[in-house]
């Protein structure tokens, strides 16, 4: 029979490995040469919550990070590390592998893997070097 200390310790050990932060797959934007970072999300629970620069129009790289559990479990099968992709006023596209299509759209991409768009947002910021996008005409 377990003793009461022992009991102790083995309940503390699980209450810590419960309360240990979930890590997640990750979703980084970059500009082009990779000086810039443009955006970051992460995946919660099956959903992608994302910040993107509003203010940029341009070619992107975008870099995804899987959790080594989910590289193990292949939880997100044919996930490259790196595509290319635009931003335009806060949306972002990526450009499909055999760069004879047109490129699809966030949402879409994240349909294949079964993920879904969370909460994303596009804050107004102004950093330098950053394209503004163009003003709308009336």
């Amino acid at each position: 029979m377990p003793r009461p200390r022992h009991l102790l310790t083995l309940l503390c050990l699980t209450v810590l490995g419960l309360a240990a932060p979930a890590r997640a797959l990750t979703l980084t934007v970059w500009d082009r040469e990779l000086q810039t970072k443009l955006g970051y999300g992460e995946t919660v629970g099956g959903k992608l919550n994302l910040q993107l620069v509003g203010n940029y129009n341009g070619p992107v790289v975008v870099l995804f990070a899987q959790t080594e559990s989910e590289r193990d479990r292949g939880t997100f099968k044919g996930l490259q590390t790196r595509y290319d992709g635009v931003l335009r006023s806060g949306q972002l596209s990526l450009m499909q592998e055999d760069r004879l299509n047109p490129p699809v759209t966030l949402t879409k991409f994240l349909a294949g893997l079964k993920l879904t768009p969370g909460s994303w947002s596009t804050p107004s910021l102004t950093l330098p070097g950053l394209r503004a996008a163009p003003a709308d005409k009336k």
